[in-house]
């Protein structure tokens, strides 16, 4: 049987197809000379081994791919390569076409997928009759044909749709341009180049140039492309805009800050090929995002794998950076590739904002998302279960399960040809260590899709993740036997108000709709109980036995930090006779996470309800109170349980509610110039009778300001400050200043400005992209501050310039749905 023509396998080389083989004769076999005396000797070419196939450039045996002597032997009337233009300027016209052009970086950037010029300088005229022309590009320390990490390019061939291909744009005199195409499915990294040459005169194979380095990135902007976006206005968004919005605090007290995700600037794109060369990722998986998203997931925290950042929650900060401080992911990026010691420290939405920037950078689209009332299942019974005694009393040795104020984790947008069609589009990826998957920290990517229809069983990590946005809140009591009964269901406590930042603009758009169905309707319901049958209590929906003649709600005022708070609990009674309920109430500092310290105020009241009526009791907490059992993000936990005297039925609810927290105001004093010196006046006022200490000011902004801190020292009580800052612009068009201030009395204390900078005398103007508003007019708007008051950002439809997006398309209507308001003055 004759031997099998590997070289028409698919990655033998580069411009290989996909094709059926027809069964036909078997091929010649090549006719073999016999080879002279001296080739024994002459092992510096190929010209004395006698003729080669010119359809097979690959490694000669033993030879090591990407070896190869500095000083090449030349031979006279070889075709010598004396020099390669890659044409990677950043204004240059390929880096444009490519959407890479605000990478603050000198080499040739492209994207997969999308041809690209380049030119060769040689030492003789190019007769395409007797030469040959075979690019190279190697990835990764081990380079194989076999697992496209070793490309072979033949030049000569017209560009297919698919593949990796060259063509002769044009030849004249001793230059050679060519027109080159990466295959949509091509490994993402940074690519060593070098060209071969075949003549009579033998093989040239040109010595490898770090200055020849090319980067191949993710292409959202091609259809063939398994991150491909139609949506102009969202590619603006999602991949090209380096600041956002992320939102924290809780449903009735929403807060929001900007975050710098800085993915264009100099050294990121290092940083983040880093990460996953620190996680051992085979080069030859880089082309997959289903699997360079799960890699990025858990290496942005540092359990299992010394990744990026190390989470702490307990409110200690003093060996690193306190994660309010934080402002952008610039600088926790670059003191990791720097150092290669994971950066303390992170919470979720440091560990989110790091994930939008390493994914952007990489060229797919994400983005940061909070979900408030977010729920951590930690038995797998997609229910969140709280377990009292007889008397009521939490039992705090069994309620393991706990529900974060807020949580941030990520979506990024890909096909999922691993799952069954329909779940496309939007995944979550979740950095922050929770649970483990596949015995490591890392969470997703999980289709949006499922979640929505409860679909638990599909990859990865689904049944987590539902459980965060849509898990029922069960609450059981002992009973006198040691059993434990349900005694109430609260169906709608868990996943509120899921946000992210509008495409276009700073406002809030909710997009709860994407995770799931209307709250009580048929379908959410359906899907809840379907999720729960593939949990490990499965047989609670069976006999619901729970009413609810007493219902129970709790609003709280506006909570300034540093005023009294007044909080009011309302009880209805929608049944036919008069009840009446024993309320006890605990308030208690709470982490973001859930968690809670103990109890430092509790009330007892007895309340008679008409029928059909309602009535409220009111709680009124001091400053002094609550002041000393403040912890991160100055959270308190109201804890409300009864029962009803006539029927038994027992109420509970949580509550949880911040104190909102001031803002800087930054002003920029003066027109902004690339490489000149600007200033910005900082004005703060310490909103509490006690003194701050050791206060510190961090500032950055992608193309304006490289990360700086600044200790400012004390701040007393009730005193106003204002002091400026220098930076110097590196890119023109309008940017964002991000700053914050932290101390231990006081932090999550932002403020943000927006900041036109005109280019050097003399230089290039800014991309027609980068000159429409990213933000608030000069003057800035607080960090949480009103949409009102906001221009639109990078990314805003009104922008013209055509080749980033239409200026003609309408944002997602559902990015200003009915119910949005100013979020910024409540947080």
């Amino acid at each position: 049987m004759p031997e099998p023509n590997t070289r028409m396998d698919v990655g033998r080389w580069a411009s290989a197809s996909y094709r059926v083989h027809q069964p036909g004769p078997p091929d010649p076999q090549p006719e073999r000379r016999k080879r002279s005396f001296f080739s024994k000797f002459c092992r510096c070419c190929k010209c004395c081994a006698g003729p080669r196939d010119d359809t097979d450039w690959g490694p000669a045996p033993g030879e090591v791919p990407g070896s190869r002597p500095a000083q090449p032997v030349i031979r006279e009337g070889m075709l010598v390569v004396s020099g390669v233009d890659l044409m990677g300027q950043r204004s240059g016209a390929t880096r444009r076409a490519h959407h890479t052009d605000e990478f603050e970086y000198d080499e040739l950037i492209v994207r997969r997928g999308q041809p690209f010029d380049i030119r060769l300088q040689l030492q003789q005229p190019y007769d395409p009759e007797v030469h040959r022309v075979c690019l190279e590009l190697l990835v990764g320390p081990t380079p194989q044909v076999s697992k496209a990490t070793h490309i072979l390019v033949p030049v000569g061939a017209p560009l297919p749709g698919l593949g990796w291909a060259a063509e002769v744009r044009d030849s004249s005199s001793n230059s050679l341009s060519l027109r080159v195409n990466t295959a949509p499915t091509a490994v993402i990294g940074k690519y060593r180049f070098s060209v071969k040459t075949r003549s009579r005169a033998g093989e040239y194979q040109m010595p490898f140039d770090p200055r020849n380095e090319i980067y191949i990135l993710f292409n959202p902007w091609c259809r063939e492309d398994a991150v491909y976006l139609p949506q102009d206005d969202w590619l603006e968004e999602y991949v090209l805009n380096e600041s956002g919005r992320i939102y924290y605090g809780t449903e009735s007290q929403i807060g929001e800050r900007t975050w710098n995700y800085g993915q264009f600037d100099r050294g990121l794109l290092d940083a983040c090929l880093y990460i996953l060369d620190r996680r051992g990722m085979p080069h030859s998986g880089r082309g997959d995002p289903i699997s360079v998203s799960r890699v990025v997931s858990a290496m942005v925290n540092s359990l299992d794998d010394n990744g990026v950042l190390v989470g702490n929650w307990t409110g200690d900060y003093s060996r690193g950076t306190n994660p309010s401080a934080w402002v952008g992911s610039v600088d926790i990026l670059r003191q990791y590739h720097r150092t290669g010691y994971p950066v303390l420290y992170g919470q979720c939405w440091v560990f989110a904002g790091v994930v939008t920037t390493v994914l952007r950078c990489f060229g797919i689209a994400t983005r940061t998302v909070t979900n408030y009332n977010s729920a951590h299942d930690t038995d797998v019974s997609l229910t969140m279960d709280i377990y009292f005694d007889e008397n009521m009393k939490p039992l705090e040795r069994l309620n393991a399960d706990s529900v974060w104020n807020f949580h941030v984790w990520n979506d990024c947008w890909m096909t999922r040809p691993d799952l069954p069609s329909g779940y496309d589009g939007w995944q979550v990826v979740d950095a922050t260590p929770q649970e483990t998957s596949s015995g490591i920290f890392c969470c997703g990517p999980c289709s949006v899709e499922a979640i929505k229809k409860g679909q638990v069983y599909l990859k990865y990590d689904a049944p987590f993740i539902f459980a965060e946005v849509n898990s029922d809140k069960v609450y059981w009591q002992r009973q006198a036997d040691g059993t434990y009964k349900i005694v109430y269901v609260e169906e709608k406590a868990i996943g509120h108000l899921i946000s992210t930042k509008a495409v276009g603009s700073h406002q809030r758009h909710d997009i709860t709709d994407l995770y799931k169905h209307p709250e009580g309707s048929e379908a959410e319901r359906q899907a809840v109980e379907t999720a729960a049958r593939h949990g490990t209590k499965a047989h609670i929906y069976k006999n619901k036995e729970w009413g609810e003649d007493v219902s129970l709600s709790v609003e709280t005022s506006e909570a300034i930090m540093g005023q009294d708070v007044s909080i009011q609990v309302a009880l209805s009674n929608r049944g036919s006779s008069s009840h009446s309920v024993a309320l006890s109430l605990h308030l208690a500092p709470m982490f973001y996470t859930g968690v809670t310290g103990s109890t430092f105020k509790q009330e007892s009241r007895q309340v008679q309800i008409p029928p059909g009526g309602a009535q409220s009791v009111r709680m009124v907490v001091s400053y002094a109170e609550y002041q000393p059992h403040l912890v991160d993000q100055a959270a308190l936990m109201l804890s409300v349980s009864g029962k009803v005297a006539q029927t038994g039925q027992v109420l509970a609810k949580q509550h949880s509610f911040r104190l909102r927290t001031p803002d800087l105001t930054l002003t920029v004093l003066g027109p902004a110039v690339v490489g000149k010196e600007t200033q910005v006046q900082v004005l703060f006022k310490n909103p509490l009778p006690q003194t701050l200490t050791g206060a510190v000011f961090h500032m950055e902004g992608s193309g304006v300001s490289s990360p700086k801190a600044t200790t400012l020292g004390t701040i007393g009580g009730h005193q106003t400050i204002s002091f400026r800052q220098t930076f110097v612009p590196l890119r023109a068009g309008r940017r964002q200043l991000v700053a914050s201030l932290d101390s231990p009395q006081l932090s999550q204390v932002h403020g943000v400005v927006t900041v036109d900078v005109a280019p050097a005398a003399g230089g290039q103007p800014a991309p027609a992209r980068s000159s429409p508003a990213r933000g608030s007019p000069a003057r800035s708007s607080p960090a949480r501050g009103s949409p009102a008051r906001s221009s639109p950002a990078r990314g805003s439809p009104a922008r013209g310039s055509p080749a980033r997006g239409s200026p003609s398309r309408q944002p997602d209507p559902r990015n200003s749905p009915a119910r949005h308001r100013d979020p910024g003055r409540a947080g």
